[in-house]
């Protein structure tokens, strides 16, 4: 009989023990993973009205929950963020083209789908009023009101020929894409809109 005891008593020691050593390799790697914060990053890649409308109620319902709250403008969409009145930006007849294409702010910007010569984006924009919905425009004040970080892409701006001065008032500092990707890592929730 103390022969068995003997094994029982072996296996339960190297049991434990290799338990404790992957709990020690779990706990390391753990340490390793990188903490999500309460917070929501979104990619603005698009300037179109459908997608400028939901990337800022997005952004400002977060900051008014409790989230940290970001917004990276990037390509199209960083046209939402272009004054009203900036019309032709850049430096050669490229950039400039494409700035008439792409008339700035949000209050200019079109459908995705269902233009309607015009009448699409007027039909929503009414539908939103009669629903007591914020304009993007309004929103993205708003988002500025709760501390939302919005954040132009740097190289978008030199790819477009957009300057600081062609942007509205209150936004971050312009970033890059690593820096971006930063801002996402570390978010709990990040989309791509």
């Amino acid at each position: 009989m103390s022969t068995t005891a003997t094994t029982e008593t072996e296996l339960e020691t190297t049991s434990l023990a290799d338990l404790l050593q992957r709990v020690e390799v779990l706990e390391a790697e753990q340490a390793k993973q990188i903490k999500k914060k309460n917070k929501l990053t979104i990619i603005a890649w698009g300037g179109n009205l459908d997608q400028i409308w939901p990337t800022t109620i997005l952004a400002t319902t977060a900051a008014a929950s409790g989230m940290e709250s970001s917004v990276f403008f990037t390509f199209w969409g960083l046209f939402a963020i272009v004054k009203p009145e900036v019309r032709i930006t850049g430096d050669n007849w490229m950039q400039k083209m494409m700035s008439v294409m792409n008339p700035g702010s949000a209050q200019k910007a079109k459908l995705s789908r269902y233009h309607f010569a015009g009448a699409g984006p007027a039909m929503f924009k009414k539908l939103a009023q009669d629903h007591q919905v914020a304009t993007p425009d309004e929103l993205i004040a708003l988002a500025n009101d709760l501390g939302v970080r919005l954040i132009p892409c740097q190289m978008t701006m030199d790819l477009l020929g957009l300057n600081r001065d062609d942007l509205i008032d209150g936004l971050e500092e312009p970033i890059g894409a690593a820096t971006a990707l930063a801002e996402m890592r570390d978010a709990a929730v990040s989309l791509f809109i």
